[in-house]
């Protein structure tokens, strides 16, 4: 029998115990980054037994990304607080690819002193194949959405595809006009033959005309050989007259008579060519008020306007926004080599709230200048440039487009200033504030020769 109260006391359970419940994995490691720690869970995750990975290096365990200057861990020590929820990538026992979601903090023993560091991690592995799945239900060739209004577009581009008919695809500026018309192409009869785009906006008269419907040797002073045009070149395909708005009057006039009777002629002669190449036409501008103007010929805005496309802005499609983020990562980690997960909560709250202006094409500029600043893991808010980056100054509802857009070099070389002003060019300080490594700290100042303002006093 048991004596006295013994037998109302609570079991007490070893923290070892708890450790093995868990379904996170969980390490520890030591000053020297070597594991001290490993638990069931995070045999299960990496596919590396407790055995084998104890007393190792954690870095060549888990052959992340973010090894390094960018790891979870050492970012805590460095920081001397928890860091939570940082999403990476590291390879398992099998060479395969995990995403997972991180947390780390400084260990400390019953005195108070750091000892070590402790990491738990969670598979993604099952998330990330949804969100892989969920753009797949909203795809037309490589356009990328989820919005209603996108999704009526998809609905009859495939019948558009197969008709002959001209399109016309109306949309501002970076709404993804020319990705449009090239899956109109890829999914029509005419795949297999040539997709050749010209930016109308972008020649001369005189250059547009030669562009368009070529040469013959002698039409004028530097044609001394044939050359053929962009309709030629088209032949059997599609051709695609981007900014179709901005062409002036008399080139309307021929183009309208390629569409009525299917042939043109070539600079400098007078023998007609047929001409065999689906058009589609795209504009930012309002044709029907150019018409209206007397700017844009009412019989060849007929002759184009058979199919009308209107792409809705990005702003109207805010829905798209993340989808589109993941796209651009997945696109620029292939491009640059690097491991990036995606964007932090915060960083893509700060996107949501933006109305961009320059649309699709924004956006895409937008994570190519992160991918510069961001090493690995999440593009964090300080990766941003102004006016996203929080670091520029507090932001109050949507940021409002600069007057004049900076260069990404511009804008790098005052993000990594903005940072050492901020940390008293405290280069530890200033590396931990943008998630980059000392050497390409050093190597950034060298480039943009960057100094603290008192080595110039120092100077005179």
């Amino acid at each position: 029998m048991p004596k006295g109260n013994e037998q109302n006391e609570p079991a007490t359970t070893s923290p070892e115990l708890v450790l093995e419940s868990l379904a996170d994995g969980v390490f520890t490691v030591d000053l020297q980054w070597r594991i001290t720690l490993f638990n069931r869970a995070a045999e299960e995750i990496t596919g590396h037994r407790r055995e084998e990975v104890i007393g190792k290096s954690c870095s060549e365990i888990f052959q992340s990304s973010i090894c390094g200057d960018n790891c979870p861990i050492a970012q805590s020590l460095y920081s001397g607080r928890p860091l939570a929820n940082r999403s990476v990538l590291f390879r398992n026992a099998a060479g395969r690819e995990i995403p997972v979601s991180v947390s780390a903090s400084p260990l400390l023993d019953e005195a108070g002193n750091v000892i070590g560091g402790v990491e738990t991690f969670r598979d993604l592995t099952q998330v990330a194949e949804l969100r892989r799945q969920l753009p797949r239900r909203f795809t037309f060739g490589e356009i990328v959405s989820k919005s209603s209004k996108m999704e009526n577009i998809f609905r009859v581009l495939p019948e558009i595809a197969a008709s002959p008919s001209n399109v016309l695809i109306l949309g501002e500026s970076g709404t993804g006009k020319e990705l449009v018309a090239r899956a109109i192409h890829h999914a029509s009869p005419r795949a297999k033959g040539p997709f050749i785009a010209v930016n109308c906006g972008a020649l001369p008269e005189t250059l547009l005309e030669s562009e368009l419907f070529g040469y013959k040797a002698g039409a004028f002073t530097d044609a001394r050989q044939d050359r053929e045009g962009r309709f030629a070149a088209a032949a059997g395909g599609t051709l695609f007259l981007d900014e179709i708005g901005d062409i002036p009057q008399a080139i309307q006039v021929k183009l309208l008579r390629v569409l009525q009777e299917k042939v043109y002629e070539p600079l400098g002669s007078n023998r007609p060519v047929k001409a065999d190449a689906r058009i589609i036409a795209a504009t930012n501008r309002d044709l029907q008020n150019l018409v209206r103007e007397g700017a844009f010929r009412d019989d060849l805005f007929y002759r184009l306007n058979v199919v009308k496309i209107h792409l809705p802005p990005l702003r109207e499609r805010r829905e798209d926004i993340p989808l589109l983020t993941a796209h651009f990562v997945k696109q620029f980690s292939a491009q640059q080599g690097k491991e990036i997960a995606g964007l932090s909560e915060e960083a893509l709250e700060i996107l949501m709230a933006h109305d961009f202006p320059g649309n699709i094409r924004e956006l895409e500029n937008l994570i190519e200048y992160s991918f510069i600043l961001c090493h690995g893991g999440l593009i964090m808010p300080q990766h941003l440039p102004d006016p996203f980056n929080p670091g520029g100054g507090p932001m109050t509802g949507a940021p409002e487009a600069p007057a004049s857009a900076p260069t990404l070099e511009e804008s790098e070389r005052q993000t990594i200033l903005q940072a050492l002003e901020r940390n008293k060019w405290k280069k530890m300080a200033t590396c931990r504030d943008l998630g980059i490594s000392k050497d390409t700290l050093r190597r950034k100042i060298e480039r943009y020769q960057l100094s603290h303002p008192l080595e110039n006093l120092n100077r005179r």
